[in-house]
This record gives C-alpha cells, structure tokens and sequence, in this order.
C-alpha cells in the first residue's frame, strides 16, 4: 500500500505538472496504473517507485508515470452527437465562411477522436458538390506513447470495434499484419504533436474548431478556467467548442455561448 505521505506528494507532482487532481483516498488507482512499471524500471514496489521519483530525477521515469496516470481510453465517435453537429451544422457553416479549416483535438490520446473528426470530413465530401474545402486537424496530448500509437495509425483488439461501425471500418481502414490502419486520405488531415493543457499553447495558432472533452473533469477549479480562457485565446471569431457530456464553461469561463442545434448543443466564442 502506499502510505499518506507518498500519496500527497505524488497528488501535489501530478498537480504541478499537468493539472490532474487526484483527490482523497486514491491509493488504489495510483497502485494500479503505476504497478505495470514495476518490471520496466525494476522496483519490487510502488512505493519504491515513488520513492526513487523523489530522490533521483530520472526524465524517462517521470515521462512514463505521467504517461500512466493520464492516458485514459477512448474510441471511435464517443457520444456520437458531436459528429452529427459537425456534419449537418459546423461544416457546411464553417466552408461558407471560405478559406481552410482548422480542427484541434485536445488530450487527443491515441488518435481515435482525431481520426474520427477527418472521418466526417470524408463523409461530408462525398455528399456535397466537389469543391473541397482544406480541412487540417492537430491533435495533442501530454503523453508522447500514446501520441505514437495515434501518428502510426494502426488498431486491434477492442480498439478497432469501440464505436466504430461495420460500414466505417470497411470504408476508412486496411488491413495489414498487426491489425487495421487508417487510409491515408483519413491520415493526411491529421498531425500529431505534445502538448501539456496547462502550459501555454499561443503557437498552435487559431482555430475555427476545438475538442477537449472528458478533460476538464480531472482538473481543478483554477485549472479548467485557465485551460478555457487559453482556449478561447486560440479560436477564431465564431468558433466553436465541444466539452465532454459532462463538462461545462459556465462556472469556469465566460467567454462561451451555448448554441442549439437539432443534433444536440455547442458552445461558441463570443464575438
């Protein structure tokens, strides 16, 4: 077990580092994310672990608990309605402002989101008129493992088949030995790069479209207003933003109107 005092130093490192708030009487989810590199870096024990954490600055083990305890599961068209909005609503809004349009994913982990958003772009090609509309779409999160599996594009196992439809697989992946890969008219949209949400991130540049969702509910109160306002900062007059279907800006950031639409609502920056 890990006693109270490896607890609260961890909960305070995680905090400082990337914004995640533990809360009380964790112990046992600390345990179980960290004890898968126990064997990796040889320690008999999370404690240990957490220990040598404290002693001697390694950047690689740092990197690799960070990347334990904020990598989350995900899967294709998670909640399904964001893409319907995007599809019916946003893309055909967005082109008619002319120019490109620009996506970001944010805690994009191993690109299912990324992907599924270009997905969509596909699809909405295809019933509309040839003139395309250049679509870029960044994803970013804090753990570059995951970041890796998202830039090499290949699912098996339960990844493949979590939200993802019979037609949509056949439609948007190949078959190759290890599994199914993304085709490349899905990949050449998408880019992948690390960022931490808590730090600043101006030199993304602006965007006319941003996910963070299923994030801000592991931050703290200051932290989910300063990732709003910075959001906010980096969108483009008119933009819009999906939360998680529990989240909201409300409390956090009064930068953001709700919009209503038929498939479900979106909040927009204020002019």
């Amino acid at each position: 077990m890990i006693d109270s005092r490896d607890y609260e130093e961890f909960s305070r490192f995680l905090r400082d580092c990337c914004g995640l708030v533990l809360g009380d009487s964790r112990q046992y989810l600390v345990s179980s994310r960290l004890s898968r590199l126990l064997e990796e870096f040889s320690f008999e024990s999370v404690p240990e672990l957490l220990r040598a954490m404290r002693q001697s600055p390694n950047p690689r083990l740092r990197t690799r608990v960070i990347d334990a305890m904020t990598t989350n599961e995900t899967s294709w068209f998670r909640d399904g309605f964001p893409f319907e909005i995007l599809r019916h609503v946003l893309l055909p809004e967005l082109s008619a402002r002319g120019g490109s349009i620009k996506v970001w994913s944010a805690a994009c982990s191993s690109g299912q989101e990324a992907y599924s958003i270009s997905m969509v772009v596909s699809e909405w090609e295809e019933s509309r008129p040839p003139r395309k509309v250049p679509v870029s779409i960044l994803g970013t999160d804090l753990s570059e493992q995951v970041l890796e599996d998202a830039r090499r594009a290949v699912y098996d196992g339960l990844s493949i088949v979590r939200g993802l439809s019979e037609a949509r697989r056949a439609r948007f992946f190949e078959e190759v030995a290890d599994g199914h890969r993304v085709i490349p008219e899905v990949q050449r949209r998408c880019r992948f790069q690390k960022l931490n949400l808590v730090d600043r991130y101006t030199a993304l540049g602006k965007f006319d479209l941003v996910f963070c969702r299923n994030v801000l509910i592991y931050f703290s109160a200051d932290t989910k207003r300063q990732v709003l306002d910075g959001i906010a900062r980096q969108m483009n007059p008119g933009g819009y933003l999906f939360l998680g279907a529990s989240e909201t800006a409300g409390p956090y950031s009064d930068a953001f109107e709700t919009v209503r639409t038929e498939y479900g609502s979106v909040l927009r920056v204020k002019s």
